[in-house]
C-alpha cells in the first residue's frame, strides 16, 4: 500500500530538509527521503554540509584555533602555557558529536513540523495513475510513496581525478580529510575551494606542511574579489603555500 503525499523531497541536505519543512509549514503533507547513515547505520540527515562539509570543518577549525592560540598567542596576554599537545582522536570525536547533534536537530525539526521522514534511497518508479509520481524508498524496509509534487535535492559528490581514485588513506575526499587520525607531515590540496582551505587551515595549525594547488588564475574565484584578496593574505600569513 503506497503512502500519499502532496510533496516528496528526495534528499535531506540544506536544500531538501528546509524545502520539506517550509512546505509542511504552508500546510502540505510532506515526506523527506534521505539515505545518509551515521557510523551505527542510523539516519544522518543534513547532507554534505552537516556530515562532511561546513559543520565538521567549523568544529575542527575551532579546535585547531584554540591550539594555535595556546601555542602562539597566549603569551601576548600574559598567559604561560607549556607542553600544549593536541589529542587528534579526541578532537575528531568532538567533531563527530557536533555532527550528531546537528543530525538529531534536523530529525527533531521534521517531527515538530510533521514531516514524514524515510531513511533510505529514493528512486522514481512510474507516474502515478491519479497524477504525481510513485517513489520507491530502499532502506532497512522497502516503502512506496506517491507524491503529487517531487523536489529533487540530491546534492553533490566529491569528484576523483583520473588515475587517482579515493582510497581515503593517501588520496582523500573531503570525507577522508575530516577523519585523518594523526597530523600528516605534508598535505597537498587540489583546489582552493572553501572546504579544502578549511582543511588546510586545520592541519597547518596543527603542524602539517600544507600546499594548495589551484589551476585557475584567481584565488577563491567564486568569492567577491576584495574578500578573496584579504583571505589570500590571511592564508599566506598562516603559512599555507598556494
Amino acid at each position: 500500500m503506497s503512502k500519499q503525499f502532496d510533496v516528496v523531497v528526495i534528499g535531506g541536505g540544506p536544500g531538501g530538509y528546509i524545502a520539506a519543512i517550509r512546505a509542511a509549514q504552508l500546510g502540505m503533507n510532506v515526506a523527506c527521503i534521505d539515505e545518509w547513515k551515521n557510523d551505527k547505520g542510523g539516519p544522518a540527515p543534513g547532507g554534505t554540509c552537516t556530515n562532511v562539509g561546513c559543520i565538521p570543518s567549523k568544529a575542527l577549525l575551532q579546535s585547531s584555533e584554540h591550539f594555535e592560540h595556546a601555542n602562539k598567542h597566549f603569551a601576548d596576554h600574559g598567559i604561560t602555557a607549556t607542553g600544549v599537545k593536541m589529542d587528534v582522536s579526541k578532537m575528531v570525536a568532538r567533531k563527530d558529536s557536533v555532527v550528531k547533534q546537528n543530525n538529531d536537530g534536523i530529525l527533531y525539526l521534521f517531527k515538530k513540523n510533521k514531516v514524514s521522514f524515510f531513511h533510505g534511497r529514493g528512486s522514481f518508479v512510474k507516474a502515478a495513475a491519479d497524477g504525481g509520481y510513485e517513489i520507491k524508498v530502499a532502506g532497512a524496509s522497502e516503502e512506496t510513496l506517491v507524491g503529487k509534487q517531487i523536489i529533487i535535492a540530491t546534492g553533490s559528490n566529491a569528484r576523483a581525478l583520473p588515475g587517482a581514485e579515493f582510497d581515503e588513506v593517501n588520496i582523500l575526499s573531503n570525507d577522508g580529510a575530516l577523519r585523518i587520525g594523526a597530523v600528516p607531515k605534508k598535505l597537498a590540496l587540489i583546489g582552493s575551494g572553501v572546504i579544502g582551505l578549511e582543511m588546510g587551515s586545520v592541519w597547518r595549525r596543527l603542524g602539517a606542511e600544507v600546499t594548495v594547488l589551484e589551476g585557475l588564475p584567481t584565488f577563491l574565484g567564486a568569492v567577491d574579489e576584495q574578500i578573496a584578496k584579504e583571505a589570500k593574505k590571511a592564508f599566506d600569513k598562516q603559512g599555507l603555500k598556494i
